[in-house]
């Protein structure tokens, strides 16, 4: 639907150029602005590092969860030069825990390109930050705007959701990802290219995520309630309209927690592909069609293991994708007990040094029974 269809359907409600939005939005930025770890104070200059190391890690990640994490980043290597020098494995281990480990990787690759191609000093235009590993179209508007102040609006979760309803956008997510796209421009403050274009984009996210929520908006006290098409016919929850997910079939597999004293054998994944670079326990492949015998025709071979116990339940895990299922057997080998190839003996006391996903958490809490 064109900008101008979505504009005079609602023209009852809302002003046809919506003059005054942008101007609302930022005096109440001005206000309610919230205080976050990579968000400078006002009138000072946004760290394009900051914005960019914040921007990676809140993908599919919230504010409350990604914080620690960024100050933990922020405090071993304060600058993308800092950080382009640390090794990948460096990387993976301060990030474990944070999830979706392909950000991780993508956050090293960057830091060694701003590192060796632009002198520690990130690119200020959009096509420049395009060009770098792992910055798509949004993260690459994200910091544009709001570490450069480039006339571009990102459009995240939060932006989505306060466009959608201000426009009352009937067409479903994704489909509606272009129009909303176009719709949220239009809420940027009227000035030249270097406007408050950041200030608008955040004062957007601020709204969605203190006002304008998912659940029982609080729409009385938003700057943009007297032009919000949705309030106005009293459907604002059930927008922004979405297409049905498909579920990923469940897979199944095995993981198998071997001790030798207070040591853990494991291995590290392989550096393509899920979980890529990351340490787990030895395991079976996961597939849908898989059964526990054939999951146990899979445990390493080593010696003094004549049989494997298996622990009552298992380990269940959701990645985007699809749902898993772990049966989780146990063994004890002797004391001078060698790792198979591949593998290593860790200390289980040093665990939490090891980047170690999530799902391998929950395996290794079961195996040892915490």
């Amino acid at each position: 639907m064109p900008i101008s269809t979505a504009i005079k359907k609602t023209k009852r409600v809302v002003p046809e150029d919506g003059a005054a939005r942008p101007a609302l939005l930022l005096a109440w930025y001005d206000r309610h602005r919230r205080k976050l770890p990579w968000r400078p104070l006002s009138g000072e200059r946004a760290d394009p590092y900051r914005v960019w190391l914040s921007e990676i890690m809140l993908q599919q990640t919230g504010v409350k969860t990604v914080g620690p994490y960024f100050e933990k980043f922020l405090a071993r290597w304060p600058d993308a030069d800092a950080l382009g020098r640390a090794t990948l494995d460096d990387v993976l281990r301060m990030w474990a825990g944070l999830g979706y480990y392909s950000r991780a990787r993508n956050l090293h690759a960057c830091a060694v390109a701003v590192r060796r191609h632009h002198g520690g000093v990130f690119p200020d235009t959009e096509e420049g930050l395009r060009a770098l590993p792992g910055i798509g179209p949004y993260t690459a508007s994200a910091i544009a705007a709001i570490a450069f102040d480039r006339r571009t609006m990102p459009v995240d979760g939060n932006i989505e959701r306060v466009v959608s309803r201000l426009f009352a956008v009937e067409e479903p997510l994704p489909k509606a990802k272009p129009l909303i796209q176009q719709l949220a421009t239009t809420l940027l403050d009227a000035g030249d290219e270097t406007s408050r274009a950041g200030d608008s984009a955040q004062a957007l996210m601020d709204l969605g995520s203190s006002i304008c929520t998912p659940k029982k908006p609080a729409c009385a006290l938003c700057p943009l309630n007297d032009d919000c098409v949705s309030r106005a016919r009293g459907d604002q929850e059930t927008f922004p309209r979405k297409a049905a997910k498909k579920t990923g079939t469940l897979r199944r597999g095995a993981a198998f927690v071997v001790t030798r004293g207070d040591e853990l054998l494991v291995r590290t994944r392989p550096e393509k592909g899920l979980l890529g670079g990351m340490t787990e326990v030895p395991g079976s492949d996961w597939l849908a069609a898989q059964d526990d015998k054939a999951a146990l025709k899979q445990a390493p071979t080593l010696k003094g293991v004549s049989r494997w116990h298996r622990k009552a339940g298992v380990v269940t895990h959701v990645f985007t994708h699809f749902p898993l299922e772990l049966a989780v057997y146990t063994a004890t080998v002797p004391a001078r007990a060698r790792p198979p190839e591949g593998m290593r003996w860790v200390h289980i006391a040093t665990l939490r040094d090891e980047a170690l996903p999530n799902v391998m958490r929950k395996v290794i809490a079961h195996g040892l029974g915490e």
